[in-house]
Formats: C-alpha cells, sequence, structure tokens
C-alpha cells in the first residue's frame, strides 16, 4: 500500500483536488438554485424551512471541497517544488484541516441549536486569519519575498493561491446570507412579517449578485491550476 502511495501520491492528490472542486462549484450552484425557493414567500413555512435544510446538506459538500483544496494545493506545491513547506509543515497542515473538518461537521450536526453560533464563529475566525494570510502570501511571492516560488513558469501557482483567497471573501459574504437565513426563520417562525421577507429578499439579492463573481473566481482558479500560464 505505501509503495501504491509513493508511486502515485501525485496523481492521487491531483485526483482528489478534482473532486474537492467540483463539490465545490457544483454545491455552491446547488445552493444558489435553492435560495429561490428559501425566499419564496408563497410557499408555506414548513415548505421553506425543508428548502432551507436542503440547501444546508448541499452546502456542506461545498465547504468539504473548498476546506480541503487548502491542503491538497500546498501538498502538490511541495511536490511541484514551488514552495519549500514539506516533511512536519506537511503533517500539521494535515491535522489542522482535520481538526478544522471536525469544527465544520459539528457545526452542520448541530445548526438550530444554541452551539451552532459557537461553531459557525469558530469556523467564520478561520477565515478571518486564512484569507489575509493567502492574499499576502501570494503577493509578496510575486515580489520575489516567498514563501511561494514565482519565477518563470511557476507564477501560476501564486496566482492560483491569490484567487483561491480572493474566492474565500466572497464565500464569507456567502456564509453572512446564510447565517441570516437561521436568525429570520426564527422571527418568521412565529408568524408572517413583511419586514423580516424585506430583509429576506435584499440579502439574498446580494448574495446572488456575488455568487457570480464567486463562479469567475473559482474558475480562474482551476485555469491557473490546469494551464499553468505563466
Amino acid at each position: 500500500m505505501m509503495e501504491f502511495w509513493i508511486q502515485h501520491e501525485l496523481a492521487i492528490l491531483r485526483w482528489l483536488h478534482i473532486l474537492a472542486m467540483v463539490y465545490w462549484l457544483g454545491g455552491e450552484w446547488g445552493v444558489f438554485q435553492t435560495s429561490y425557493k428559501v425566499v419564496n414567500p408563497r410557499l408555506s413555512f414548513e415548505e421553506r424551512m425543508r428548502h432551507m435544510d436542503t440547501a444546508y446538506r448541499i452546502d456542506i459538500l461545498a465547504r468539504t471541497g473548498i476546506i480541503t483544496l487548502l491542503p491538497l494545493g500546498l501538498h502538490m506545491g511541495y511536490l511541484w517544488n514551488v514552495h519549500p513547506l514539506g516533511g512536519g509543515w506537511l503533517v500539521a497542515m494535515w491535522i489542522v484541516w482535520a481538526a478544522w473538518m471536525g469544527v465544520t461537521y459539528a457545526a452542520f450536526m448541530t445548526r438550530g441549536k444554541p452551539v451552532w453560533k459557537t461553531l459557525n464563529f469558530i469556523e467564520d475566525c478561520t477565515r478571518y486569519l486564512l484569507i489575509p494570510t493567502l492574499i499576502i502570501t501570494a503577493i509578496t511571492s510575486f515580489m520575489g519575498m516567498g514563501p511561494f516560488s514565482a519565477g518563470e513558469g511557476e507564477g501560476w501557482y501564486a496566482a492560483k493561491v491569490l484567487t483561491y483567497g480572493l474566492a474565500l471573501i466572497i464565500g464569507v459574504i456567502l456564509r453572512w446570507v446564510m447565517h441570516e437565513w437561521q436568525d429570520k426563520f426564527r422571527i418568521l417562525a412565529a408568524g408572517p412579517d413583511a419586514a423580516v421577507e424585506a430583509r429576506l429578499n435584499r440579502s439574498i439579492a446580494i448574495g446572488r449578485g456575488v455568487a457570480y463573481v464567486y463562479w469567475i473566481l473559482i474558475a480562474l482558479t482551476c485555469f491557473f491550476a490546469s494551464v499553468k500560464p505563466f
């Protein structure tokens, strides 16, 4: 088994990277389509709640893809010799990934319960730390300061890190939209509320608008990773 892994390590990581990207892009499209039902006031409250639950069940696959892309990309980057963070760094990175996934799935399993807000806050904080780290390291790499190589034929990797970091910003905005669903539907559980419905429509309009930017950034990330244009 170990011999098989050593022989095919990069190919297996590339396969997993493709799967993670598919779950990310496909999951976001699923949530986007389901959102039309969630905010439709012509549907009963119970039916809208069922659609919201479906959106969360689809979204967890997208989140799994988003989170997993980071260690996969860094692992492959080390094998491609575009950064020096191997050995203990790789082990620590996958341990952090396991902990991060644990928090993400715990938040998914406890949605609607009091502990959900705490777990979501922790998960949000990971992005508040990760996003500037990715963007700054991508920029410093282009400036020749590392940690990623950005010489001839290597700049695509730092570009991919940059677009991935920018996409995570859009992901945070969409997370805020889904957080608001939880808060507003607690109010709607007590009965119809025109002001809450108006707020839902405004927030989902913002979410749908930035979703198009999201898909462009995801496509760019795929392009840099696949084509390696510079």
